[in-house]
């Protein structure tokens, strides 16, 4: 190893994600919702970091840091999360911010490198107020009206109230400024099995998933459960029940290779044990990086929905639309080589079939995601987990193809 790559120092990069892992700790994990104390309480703990890496920043008008350096030459922008899902894991975000801050404290006081990383931390990419709202709104895609709109899906609190409990309000959002970042670099935890199950260490994105959300809604007839004959039932919750096996039988003759759905909320009105229920309702979601797997698929969904109605009243409700982003091709060459170097070559281009801050970023940069094993696969749970010496190698890692992205553009 040459002397750059051993000035990562391992150890700190373990203290600061237990660390952050001692903040809202819940089992073996973290409970951190968006603007709760302990997600607060996170991201002083960055604030006062920063400047071990000569950066400079604040928390700022939607709950993100970004730190800024005076450093001349190119500058690279790296970062993820703080806050987690609701009893959660402890890697999913902080990963990402702590690779990025130890990039920042080895690369930024190099006199041999030219430029700087910048280190941001983005606001409720978990989606508590609305998905990526810190990234999108860094952007410019949050209006003032979207914040006014946006309501905690845990306690429904205005976004307006938690800004102001937290302190927040009145402040200005940082917001993207062109030129002055060469792009983005993201680091998470894989949150699948791939790179444990064939023993690698790396994982190189090539592009993340695009997120289609829909309400599909099922009218039937409320009833008594006991004096009502089955052959003259109109139960919506049986109706939904079908529509969810039906989906599993057909999807797959019309789907990619690595398309994946999901129902992931049913509610019945009145959700009582003696009522037929008159309503229900069901969550369901696509994810793929084909958007024309995903128009055929919801397609199918809507002729489903058509036949289905026929009996009944069915609406399919489209809420969501994310569109897939492919990662620069110059960022998985940094990447993969930086893995060449660091951690044996044992890596692997892969999409990713989670959502992540990188896919916003790289509508106005380019943009690029390394990650690291998962331990069983296991994310959004408090059982998450990463090996010690994989996080290292990560590390290790990531703060190579920092240097490498900043040299390559510094030479260009």
């Amino acid at each position: 190893m040459n002397n750059n790559l051993a000035r990562v120092d391992g150890t700190r990069v373990l203290a600061d994600l237990h660390a952050l892992r001692a903040i809202g700790p819940y089992k073996t994990g973290v409970h951190k919702p968006t603007f709760s104390e302990p997600h607060l309480r996170s991201l002083q703990w960055l604030v006062q970091r920063l400047p071990e890496a000569g950066l400079a920043g604040e928390i700022d008008g939607i709950g993100n840091i970004v730190g800024t350096s005076t450093k001349p030459g190119p500058k690279l922008l790296a970062g993820s999360h703080l806050e987690s899902q609701n009893h959660a894991g402890w890697l999913d975000g902080p990963l990402g911010v702590v690779y990025a801050l130890e990039a920042a404290r080895v690369i930024n006081p190099d006199p041999n490198t030219s430029g700087a990383v910048e280190v941001a931390s983005w606001c409720d990419e978990e989606g508590h107020f609305g998905h990526f709202l810190g990234s999108r709104s860094y952007v410019g895609g949050v209006t003032e009206a979207d914040i006014d709109a946006a309501r905690d899906r845990n306690n429904d609190r205005s976004m307006r109230d938690a800004l102001r409990d937290a302190g927040l309000a009145g402040r200005a959002r940082a917001r993207y400024e062109r030129g002055r970042h060469i792009g983005y670099l993201e680091a998470h935890i894989e949150q699948g099995e791939t790179l444990e199950s064939s023993d690698l260490k790396i994982g190189i994105v090539t592009s993340i998933v695009g997120i289609w959300q829909y309400r599909i809604t099922f009218t039937g007839e409320q009833n008594h459960a006991g004096t009502t004959r089955m052959a003259v039932r109109r139960d919506a919750g049986l109706a939904l029940a079908r529509f969810c096996v039906d989906i599993d039988a057909r999807f797959p003759a019309v789907c990619g290779p690595r398309t994946v759905w999901t129902t992931g909320r049913i509610t019945l009105d009145p959700g009582a044990p003696s009522i037929i229920p008159g309503a229900a309702e069901m969550l369901f979601q696509i994810r793929d990086d084909d958007p024309g797997v995903i128009a055929r698929l919801e397609d199918l969904l809507r002729s489903m929905a058509a036949e289905v109605d026929k009996q009944g009243t069915v609406v399919v409700e489209r809420i969501r639309t994310g569109a897939p982003a492919l990662m620069d091709v110059s960022f998985q060459q940094a990447i993969e080589q930086a893995g060449a170097a660091c951690a044996g070559g044992r890596s692997l281009r892969m999409p990713s079939g989670a959502g992540h801050d990188a896919q916003i970023l790289a509508t106005v940069m380019p943009a690029g995601m390394l990650f690291v094993p998962s331990i069983g696969g296991i994310s959004h749970h408090w059982t998450e987990n990463t090996a010690d010496a994989d996080i290292i190698t990560g590390a290790v890692v990531f703060v190579e193809a920092c240097r490498t992205i900043l040299t390559q553009r510094d030479s260009a």
